[in-house]
């Protein structure tokens, strides 16, 4: 074992007792990170180049400063993003809500789909489906200033059209056009607050988390959003906590204009995102 992969176990074992939830990963990634080399590479690093400013990144990860701060960037789906301050740092969770929503704009056998992310954050899910549904229109929206100093960089070169605004009355100009609206929102419930991880808590803006006192004021007001912008036929995806299954079907009720409407779980069998169908005429 080389001067390096030992330092790695031991920071591993500060990183859990700390309380991090992956702590070889994070051990691993950042030592690839200082070293300039990827993780399967760690072994080849002389010990004559080991960099002591690792001690100091394992530091700010055991103060639970997201890794992807750190780094600077994060990984979703075939994307590496930058993130940092002021921005939500994309969950693998959601991988598996753009992952169903690819499938259902495929289905409809539209030649150029048009598909609306509402709180892009990053810019994740929008690029994602940019991306992955090539001759898709994606527009996206972002209300924070904050986050949309990632969201720019990330969209940069993209198909991805980027607007700055308040989800709820965002692209005015495509109501009726829209094929698919997709969402991952804030639905924490402000009751919830001591509960959720240091690294969302602590370092994720309070607006991509929180939102009233059940976490589905936000999502109920996108129904309407989504209602007004989908064509008939069309498709709403929302994120939602694993804790709120059965709660968000609700809400996209048949009496509202909607059909179709369930839940469905991640990819560790939870509860996470709710799909409707916009009733037909």
């Amino acid at each position: 074992m080389n001067l390096l992969l030992a330092e790695v176990a031991q920071a591993t074992q500060r990183l859990a007792d700390a309380g991090v939830p992956s702590p070889r990963t994070d051990a691993e990634e950042l030592a690839a990170f200082v070293h300039g080399v990827k993780r399967g590479e760690l072994h080849t690093v002389k010990d004559s180049d080991f960099d002591a400013r690792y001690w100091e990144v394992i530091a700010r990860r055991e103060a639970r400063e997201p890794l992807q701060h750190i780094t600077g960037h994060a990984y979703f789906r075939y994307l590496e993003l930058q993130v940092g301050p002021g921005v939500f740092v994309p969950r693998p969770e959601t991988e598996s809500v753009v992952g169903w929503a690819i499938d259902a704009v495929r289905a409809m056998d539209v030649v150029e789909p048009c598909i609306v992310d509402l709180c892009t954050g990053s810019g994740a899910i929008a690029l994602a489906l940019a991306q992955e549904v090539p001759r898709s229109r994606v527009y996206a929206v972002e209300l924070s200033e904050d986050a949309l100093r990632w969201t720019r960089k990330n969209v940069e070169g993209s198909r991805v059209e980027l607007r700055q605004g308040d989800a709820l009355t965002a692209f005015p100009d495509l109501d009726g056009q829209v094929d698919l609206v997709i969402s991952n929102p804030p639905y924490i419930p402000l009751t919830e607050w001591e509960y959720v991880a240091p690294e969302a808590r602590d370092y994720d803006p309070d607006l991509a988390l929180f939102s009233g006192e059940d976490g589905l004021d936000l999502i109920r007001g996108l129904e309407r959003t989504a209602h007004r912008l989908l064509r008939p036929g069309g498709v709403v995806v929302v994120e939602h906590a694993d804790t709120q299954g059965g709660q968000v079907p609700w809400i996209f009720a048949e009496d509202r204009g909607w059909t179709d409407a369930a839940d469905h779980p991640d990819l560790n069998n939870r509860p996470r995102f709710a799909t409707a169908r916009k009733a037909l005429p």
